[in-house]
Parts: structure tokens; sequence; C-alpha cells
């Protein structure tokens, strides 16, 4: 398509006209139109245009000088678009359509809403929640300002120069003001930058509602519907959404149980306290649904420089047909993906970089997920939906991984005892996903539960915990061999020559130490891969060199997961009354050899299922750099009577606070992608 024409406006606009000025609808979709080809001096004449329609283009940009004043309708859908200042031209806009634009995020939906005083409708949506939520962080936002303006100032040397000084305060203003969750910092930026520049033209003078468009009058907004919050704040503010015989009884924050730091400088004990109570994966959003399961969850990676295997506040969990994103500050949920007919088992992230038609690279956080259907659904969440889907296994998929060195490597494990690695590739132009390659097929003598790649060799070796014990593959690209049989297996039991038990919990703590459970009861086990490895000579069977052994519950139910935080030396797990037990270990990766026999106590979480609500049985737990993560894993044997009772996908988000500090509460905010 080339550039556009009066010809073609006329042919496309409503009313037939033979004037460009009488044209009130005009539809542009599907043109293959690039930014370029929208002539700012054509589209000026068209004076009484309401409607444009330019959905299902190649548009990276919008001209800022459309001159498109009278404009009340703008569908962009499907597009390119990776920013949406220049919407500010269209300020009687009422309904905008941004759905398909994969660059944009939750932050460009808040810059909509400040940009557009009249909008009502976003995306066939309300809008109006989402412009009272942008008012009160910019109140909050230019609070934040004010402040630092006045601490700044007050160490301003008077020799400084005034526009240097100014300058300086800008930039120390969107270096130093934060407010909101991470997934906002964009947003907050982009204001505050606004809110100090204004302040600074006006003297540190008129600062309040620096720059918020004028907004209808609350008596207007008040006749909107507001959307239904969907997160449940901590107990000790908004009682849980159950039945009277399971509501939650508010109370003080929970502690773990431990001792402080001493004065011989000994290692302090974890304090946690509860954030926020969750159950977003009812079906139609029932506080009555005791039946949906909820089977793991992840963070989002932090895909920055220099922040290799950190994680963000951002964790994704599935279980039932849904996939739920969730920002754990503030315990929103930011997206919420569907299939029917599913049941998620398993997600994971990775990080992708895509070239767009112009040539620019963008970084896109990718979600897989899968389960029941042995499909693996590849969504970018943060636009909304899914760009590609890879037919993985004939049977369920019970677990996936990602390479940490190749960001298109996919292991799936499934319960045809197979695990494959996939290459997953990038989407092209169009944002999809072309035909997934298949790397290698790895054969398992039971059914592979966990996936964990080799933390000193991730690209030579990966380990997994199975129905019949943990075993290990080589996995390296450069052999011939594509189809390959487990390299060996590891044995846990003193002088036994067979294979251990289950293994249903695996997990590093370091590059060397590994977090296993299952294979006896009562006890997470720590051994050393190296140590293990150093002696394995040509044998198949091999017996792991233990480190120590953590006292866990002694129950016989399966299928709980565990977790790691290797930077803190910390290892979690649930157990079947819905405590969470947490092991600070780092004494135990920094002793020498021989190392204690006998089983270590954890820090374990008091009594939160009777304190703080219901924390589901066969509980999964995350961690990321600030917050932890709890929620139910499906149990494979049957429920006890007492179970029932239970929610069956109540969420549970704690907080780690110290090391590190605790999370700061922060504002309540809704928002839809």
């Amino acid at each position: 398509m080339g550039p556009l024409s009066a010809r073609l406006l006329m042919q496309r606009g409503r009313p037939k006209s033979d004037r460009l000025g009488k044209i009130r609808s005009l539809d542009l979709s599907g043109l293959k139109l690039l930014s370029e080809h929208l002539d700012p001096k054509l589209l000026s004449r068209l004076t009484q245009l309401q409607e444009l329609d330019l959905s299902n283009n190649q548009l990276e940009t919008l001209p800022a000088n459309l001159g498109l004043s009278h404009l009340r309708i703008l569908r962009c859908a499907n597009n390119q678009l990776g920013d949406v200042t220049a919407l500010c031209q269209f300020p009687q806009l009422e309904e905008l359509s941004l759905e398909g634009n994969p660059f944009l995020t939750v932050s460009d939906n808040l810059k909509v809403s400040f940009l557009l005083p009249k909008l009502r409708k976003v995306n066939g949506k309300d809008a109006s929640s989402t412009s009272s939520q942008v008012e009160n962080l910019n109140r909050e936002l230019t609070s934040r300002v004010t402040a630092h303006w006045e601490k700044f100032m007050a160490t301003r040397s008077p020799e400084e120069e005034a526009e240097k000084a100014q300058a300086d305060f800008v930039k120390s203003a969107v270096r130093n003001v934060r407010y909101g969750p991470e997934s906002l910092s964009e947003f907050t930026q982009w204001r505050v930058q606004m809110i100090s520049e204004a302040l600074v033209a006006s003297g540190g003078t008129q600062v309040h509602e620096t720059g918020i468009p004028e907004r209808p009058s609350k008596a207007t907004a008040a006749q909107e519907p507001r959307a239904r919050p969907m997160a449940l704040k901590r107990s000790g503010d908004v009682s849980l959404s159950l039945s009277p015989s399971k509501r939650g009884c508010p109370s003080p924050p929970a502690h773990v149980k431990g001792s402080p730091m001493g004065s011989d400088g000994s290692q302090p004990a974890l304090d946690l306290e509860p954030l926020h109570f969750l159950q977003c994966h009812s079906k139609n959003n029932s506080p009555r649904d005791l039946e949906t399961q909820l089977w793991a969850c992840a963070f989002e990676p932090a895909w920055e420089e220099g922040q290799a295997g950190a994680t963000s506040q951002t964790v994704a969990t599935c279980g039932g047909e849904a996939v739920c994103v969730i920002d754990c500050q503030t315990g929103i949920v930011l997206h919420k993906y569907k299939a029917p007919g599913e049941e998620f088992f398993s997600v994971a992230w990775t990080a992708l970089t895509v070239v767009t038609q112009a040539g620019h690279k963008k970084r896109w956080s990718v979600l897989a997920a899968a389960g029941l259907r042995g499909l693996v659904r590849l969504l970018h969440v943060r636009a909304g939906f899914c760009c590609g889907v890879i037919r993985a296994h004939k049977k369920a998929i019970a677990t996936l991984c990602f390479s940490p060195t190749h960001e298109t490597h996919l292991f799936t494990a499934s319960y045809d005892k197979r695990i494959i690695l996939w290459d997953v590739g990038v989407p092209n132009h169009d944002y999809e996903f072309q035909a997934s390659s298949q790397l290698l097929t790895l054969d398992a003598a039971s059914i592979p539960l966990r996936l964990c790649p080799v933390a000193s060799c991730p690209e030579a070796y990966l380990l997994a915990g199975c129905e019949g014990g943990c075993c290990c593959w080589d996995v390296r690209l450069d052999q011939p061999q594509k189809r390959r049989v487990c390299e060996v297996e590891f044995v846990f039991s003193e002088g036994s020559e067979a294979p251990g038990r289950r293994v249903d919990g695996l997990a590093f703590v370091n590059e060397d130490v590994v977090a296993s459970k299952g294979n006896s009861l009562g006890t997470i086990c720590l051994w050393s891969w190296s140590q293990t490895w150093v002696g394995r000579g040509k044998q198949s069977t091999l017996a792991v060199v233990v480190l120590a052994r953590l006292q866990w519950s002694p129950t016989k139910l399966a299928y709980f997961s565990l977790s790691t935080c290797p930077d803190e030396g910390i290892v979690l797990c649930g157990d079947e009354e819905g405590n969470v037990w947490v092991y600070d270990v780092r004494h135990i990766l920094t002793q020498q050899p021989p190392l204690p026999a006998a089983p270590q106590a954890p820090t374990q979480l008091d009594e939160p299922t009777q304190k703080h609500g219901y924390v589901n049985r066969h509980g999964s737990v995350s961690f990321c750099r600030k917050c932890t993560f709890t929620c139910e894993l499906p149990e494979q044997a049957p429920r006890s009577s007492s179970s029932s009772e239970r929610p069956g996908n109540l969420e549970f988000l704690l907080c780690l606070r110290e090391p590190p500090k605790h999370c700061p509460r922060a504002f309540d905010l809704e928002l839809t992608i």
C-alpha cells in the first residue's frame, strides 16, 4: 500500500461525498498502512470526521499533527503501536480500541486514560475506573514530587546556577520518586517528569493536580458502572468473600518462629507476614467454587542488564482453565487468560527479542502454559493474546522449563514418560510463532514431575524428579543422537543399589547444592551435584552425596512442590495443613564436611490456616527478590473429609521482611488489558 489519496478516502468514507470535508466516518482497516502513509496534509482536510478505523495495519506510531479535532471514535487494533502519547491530539475522543498491539503495556493503558479526559470506553470496556485510579495516582505523585522539591532545594548551594539546579531536580525526581508496583514504573516516571518540569516552570508554587486533564464531574462519573476489584486485600483490611463457615478471621500479622539476631552476629530469623488473599481462579469468579485447583506459579524474570537470574514482583499462576498474571505488591490481577476445556498444570517465562518490519528491536516477556490437553500455549500477557500453540504431547504435560541459556529452548515433560526439548523460535511480523522444531526427545522410565537444568552446566545436563526417582540426561546438542535414555538414576538411601522412590520436589540452592523431596518421608534432602557426579565413572546408578536432611511434614501425601531462593540461601515448601516451611540453609552451604546427619528443623510460619484464612493443601511455593507466593497443587490421592471444606483456589501472598526489607503497601489499582 502506498500513500493515501483523496480518491481512496472518498471511496471508503461515509456518507458518500465528493468533498472530504463532509465525511464523518472513514474505514482504512486492512490496507497494510505504515505510519508514513498517514499524510497529515491530506487527513487534516477531514474537518468533520468523527469515526476512524485504522485496525489491521502495520502502524508503529501515529503522526502528531493529523488535525482531526472532532474525532470521537478511533480503532487501532492489531497494529504495531509502541507509544500512545500522540493520542493527546484527539481531545474529544470517547471510544478507543488498541487490542492486538503487542508492544503496548499496562503503563500505556494509564497514559491513555490520562491523555484523553473524555474517554468512556477502551477496548469495549468502561474506562471510568481506570480514570479514577489515574487521578489518585497523580495526586500521590504530585505530593511526592513536591516533597522532593522541598528537600532538594534545601540542600542546594546559593552559588549553583538556577538553570542547572532545575535540570538536576528533574533528573533527581525521575530517578528517586517511586510509587506503586514495578509494572507501572514506566507510567510513574513519565508523570514524575511532567510534574517536575511543571513545578520548575512555576517556581515551585502551583503544583497540585499539575497537568491533570479536566475530567467529567463526579456526578457524571458516579453514573458509570465500576469494575469489581479482582484482589482481596490482607485479612486485616478486607474479610474474605467466603461462606460464613469459611470466612477468614482478621488478626495481627503472623510471624515465623525463631529468635532474632544475637549479639554474636548470628543470622536473624526470617520474618514473614501475609500481604494478600486472592481467589482469582474460581469459575465465574464465585467464592463458592471449591473444585478448581491451582497447580503452579512462576515469577516473571527481570530482564534488565545486570539482572541475570533476578525476578520481578509479577507472578503467573495457573489452575483450571485460566492463567492469571498478578502484581504481588498490590495483589492486582493484571491479566487473565482462559482456554475453555483446558486445565493448566504448569507455567514458565522467557524473554524474546522481536524485530519489527521497520527493523526496530523489541523485548517481549512470553509465558508458556500447558496442561491436560498436551498443548503449549505461548502467551504475550501484556498485550493479552496467545501468539502460538505447540502440539507437544498426546498426553497431559506435567511441567515446563525454559533453558536458562537459550531463550527459545523449552523443555516439556509429559505423562507419556517423555521429555521433549523444543526451539519455539521468535514471532514473525504478524506476532505469530511459526512451527516449533523438536531438538531432543528424552525417554524416562516413569512420569517426570519436576525439571531442573543443572545450575553449573545447564547446556549439558538436565535433572528431573520423577515418579520412580531422580534422573539425569545429557542434553548437549552437539551429540548426534536426538533420542536419549536416562544417563544416571540417583539413589538417596544409604546402602541401596536401587533407585530411590518418587521425587516430587527439585531445585538448586546454589550452583552446586540440590534440594530434593519425596525420596524419604518427613525430610528434604540437600545434596552436592559436583561431589556426586565426580564419582560417577560408568555407573548408571549413583548414590548422592548428602549434605543435610531438613525436617519436613511426615505426610504420605505427594506432589508438594518446593522452591529455593539462591541469593538468600532459602528453601521453601508447603504441606498438607497449609503451612509454609521456610529453611535458612546459609550455614549449611558454607559449612565444611562433615555436615550434621540429623534432620535440621525449619523456620515455620505459625498456623496460617487458623490465623489468616485458608491456605490450601498441597502448597506450591515460589520466590522472588522481595516476595514469596504460595498456591495449591492438586492432589492425586483422594481428599480427606476435612479437606473438602477448604477453598480449592485461594492463593496466599507472603512478604519476606527481614532480609530483605518489607515490601511497602501500594495504592489500590485495577487494570484491564
